[in-house]
């Protein structure tokens, strides 16, 4: 017999909107007793986040620096990358996400000066209005949040292994907004006429889920283990900026970033998360990666080795 526990997960689950919002949250944690997102010593431990200035990415970095690991913060603007990672007691990198040369840099400086990684955070990107591309091209929510995590992942791969919280982990911050996108690599880039920030937004976190997928199924589970989540409807800056209308209609239930970052945390430090590979997770729980037919139908075999081959020509990967 599933626990009531498990029951009040899946009504929530269900609903969508409680379960999103710091009503789940807050349900789920006492009905399941969480404890502290982290509950070890991480002081031998060394760690890459992205999108660290605000919201769920400052809160990663600042818990784990807490926990006395050391934090390379990655952000895309100079002055406020360094001076949150001052505040934070992290170290910054300064690397805009959509720009793969600036990756690439900055992961030849991350190899230069670590040993081992214990663990790897996706959260950079953010939902646009308009269509903005970066110096090749590319629609730079794409290439923020698509190509550039997966240049990274596979640059850093090799260094990518945990004593501390044996095996290391890539854990990539999506979103519920998702749900509502179908796979294509076709129609991954929406064209400037009928560009729609959200649409885009869903489409690249869609392919973001699929890669933590195909990323799981090419590296052994016991070295590196890949997550991806989604960390319900919060209240961060990037929120509150490209999205208005619905920060102000539900600022009362949207989670503070401490609540949205929390699965992040747990799944970079708990056992439960080197237990497996491939996970997508909401609220500590494992989830289905589909919730309509309609894009369920459009998670082919193929499409999949599409989306794997197009991001691999696009980042010039000499490592996969």
């Amino acid at each position: 017999m599933p626990s009531p526990a498990s029951i009040v997960d899946r009504l929530l689950d269900a609903t969508i909107a409680p379960g999103f919002s710091a009503i789940g949250s807050g349900v789920r944690r006492r009905l399941a007793d969480w404890g502290p997102p982290i509950e070890r010593d991480l002081s031998d431990a060394t760690y890459v986040v992205t999108g660290t200035t605000s919201g769920i990415g400052a809160e990663v970095v600042r818990e784990l620096a807490r926990a006395g690991a050391r934090v390379l913060a990655v952000g895309r603007d100079r002055e406020r990358t360094e001076a949150s990672a001052a505040a934070l007691g992290a170290e910054p990198v300064v690397a805009d996400m959509s720009d793969l040369e600036a990756v690439t840099e900055a992961c030849q400086r991350i190899l230069a000066d670590t040993e081992r990684l214990d663990g790897l955070v996706h959260n950079a990107g953010a939902l646009v209005a308009e269509r903005v591309d970066n110096a090749v091209g590319i629609e730079s929510t794409v290439a923020a949040q698509v190509l550039g995590p997966f240049l990274m992942t596979s640059l850093l791969l090799g260094r990518l292994s945990s004593e501390a919280v044996r095996p290391g982990r890539v854990v990539t911050v999506a979103s519920g907004g998702m749900y509502a996108a179908g796979l294509s690599t076709g129609s991954l880039q929406m064209p400037a006429e009928s560009y729609r920030g959200s649409e885009q937004y869903a489409r690249a976190k869609r392919a973001q889920v699929t890669l933590n997928e195909m990323w799981a199924d090419r590296v052994d589970p016991t070295r590196v283990a890949f997550h991806a989540m989604h960390p319900g409807w919060a209240d961060t800056p990037g929120v509150r900026s490209s999205l208005p209308r619905f920060h102000r209609t539900l600022s009362p239930v949207l989670r503070s970033p401490a609540d949205a970052a929390d699965t992040v945390l747990w799944l970079l430090t708990a056992e439960e998360g080197g237990e497996s590979s491939g996970g997508f997770w909401h609220d500590r729980r494992r989830r289905a990666i589909h919730r309509l037919p309609t894009t369920r139908r459009t998670d082919t075999a193929a499409r999949r080795q599409q989306l794997w081959d197009w991001v691999v020509g696009q980042t010039n990967d000499p490592l996969i």
